[in-house]
């Protein structure tokens, strides 16, 4: 469960479908052997898109469950402060 908005589900939904798009794109791109360097652009655009998704998603997670969890100060706050930074460690591997 994510502490989105609708608001900004909406966003992260709309988004995520036009990286969709943009990953057919790419794929199209290969099946008609286009220039590498111009698949690798758009690869690059793809992954920079992913990242502000990812961005979204852990600034939402760190201002609804893992603040909700600070506020109750029992041991859900030491579990979520955990997997937090084990979602931010996995995060910034990706790079």
């Amino acid at each position: 469960m994510t502490s989105l908005s609708d608001e900004e589900r909406r966003d992260v939904l709309n988004r995520l479908a036009r990286i969709e798009g943009q990953v057919r794109g790419i794929q199209r791109m290969v099946e008609d052997d286009k220039y590498c360097v111009d698949i690798l652009t758009q690869i690059s655009a793809v992954t920079t898109a992913l990242d502000r998704v990812g961005l979204k998603i852990l600034d939402s997670h760190v201002h609804g469950c893992v603040r909700d969890a600070m506020r109750s100060g029992d041991e859900e706050a030491t579990a979520k402060t955990e997997e937090l930074l084990e979602a931010v460690e996995r995060f910034a591997r990706m790079r």
